[in-house]
């Protein structure tokens, strides 16, 4: 998993770069610069605005007795997809926003139940206390 993480770090950065250059040699520094910020401005709105709806399902599942286990990955999507969005990159972008869009949301969802279920058979699963 380790070497997965670490090409992650390494190729990213390449990828996103190679985008941010080649979109400004398309239109120009200067606008895909605007871009970046206006992308990153309305994606840090937009990712508030499905936190506070995520976290108030959440209490109206924990008021209701129920355990909120959905909201919390929901919550764990929404979260990712505003960090991807504040990165610099149109590729970390488009992801984050499909991240925070409620109609994709469930894609995510069940990707990251099947891994848990996958962790959780076959023993690789750990929770440590500090």
């Amino acid at each position: 998993m380790y070497k997965w993480i670490l090409a992650a770090f390494l190729i990213v950065p390449v990828v996103e770069l190679w985008g941010i250059l080649q979109m400004g040699e398309w239109i120009g520094g200067g606008s895909t610069f605007l871009i970046i910020l206006l992308i990153s401005a309305t994606g840090a709105y937009f990712a508030r605005s499905e936190g506070r709806k995520v976290w108030q399902d959440a209490q109206r599942q924990l008021q209701a007795g129920q355990m909120p286990g959905r909201s919390l990955i929901d919550g764990i999507i929404v979260m990712l997809g505003g960090l991807l969005l504040l990165t610099p990159g149109f590729f970390s972008d488009l992801l984050g926003i499909v991240m925070l869009l409620p109609f994709t949301r469930p894609l995510f969802r069940q990707m990251i139940l099947q891994w848990l279920e996958k962790r959780l058979r076959n023993g690789s699963f750990t929770i440590r206390r500090f």
